[in-house]
């Protein structure tokens, strides 16, 4: 079993929209042999999902209201196979602690944070993320 893990800063809005939508993909897709987590670099363990994050990942089809931020861990950094940034900066931050093969960025722009933003500015974060997400499906 392979192990994708979305990274964020905080956890609460782009990781886990990205973790929720994947999983979509995945059981469209017939892809049994995943499980996706996510995480963040600057998170604080525990905190429930921004209510526009679920609002937006369900017009998706993806249930994330249940998800809790955690921060990255070397648990994740070892148990994990891909790790998918949201940023160049948070790829910088992890290079020094993973191989290349098992890191990358989700898209060649930064998927930048809706965090406080209105419900248009988390949709247009969610397209991003979705758009990008069917690159990363075409490798399973």
């Amino acid at each position: 079993m392979k192990t994708v893990v979305f990274v964020c800063t905080g956890n609460t809005c782009r990781s886990p929209m990205a973790e929720g939508m994947f999983r979509v993909l995945l059981q469209q897709h017939g892809v049994t042999d995943v499980e996706v987590t996510s995480c963040g670099t600057g998170s604080f363990p525990g905190m429930p999902p921004s209510e526009y994050a679920v609002t937006v990942a369900a017009e998706y089809g993806a249930d994330i209201a249940a998800h809790r931020s955690r921060p990255i861990s070397h648990y994740l950094l070892e148990q994990g196979d891909l790790f998918v940034c949201m940023t160049a900066q948070q790829h910088e931050y992890l290079r020094h602690f993973l191989p290349s093969y098992s890191l990358r960025i989700l898209s060649p722009t930064d998927i930048s944070d809706p965090y406080g933003g209105d419900l248009e500015q988390y949709r247009t974060c969610a397209l991003q993320i979705w758009e990008a997400l069917q690159t990363l499906i075409k490798e399973f």
